[in-house]
């Protein structure tokens, strides 16, 4: 399994509920297949720097998961087909940027010896 960030911007316009709704469809498609969810973040309401869809404004959920490369392209294809959704991005994050800082230092000096 691979670490993952996934950010979906959502229709501000939306209830609460409809975004809650397509983020728990997000996190199941993910845990039926095998991976694991670590964070869900609702960063909420975020004006854009230029226009989206004739839209000014989005709602922003970052997802933090550990997943197969084939259930997080399958989640992206279904993101980029659901209504609600203005956009998304999925970025695979290197194993490095998840270690702790004394784990990062270990393995600095361990590659330098």
């Amino acid at each position: 399994m691979r670490p993952y960030e996934i950010v979906v911007i959502f229709d501000a316009d939306l209830e609460e509920e409809t975004i809650r709704a397509a983020v728990d469809r997000a996190t199941e498609h993910i845990t039926k297949g095998g991976g694991e969810v670590s964070r869900v973040d609702h960063w909420g309401k975020r004006r854009f720097a230029y226009e989206l869809r004739h839209r000014w404004e989005g709602y922003y959920v970052v997802l933090q998961a550990r997943a197969e490369p084939g259930t997080v392209e399958e989640l992206d294809r279904s993101l980029s087909l659901a209504d609600e959704v203005l956009r998304q991005r999925v970025v695979r994050v290197p194993e490095q940027a998840l270690r702790k800082p004394a784990e990062a230092e270990a393995a600095a000096e361990i590659a330098e010896a």
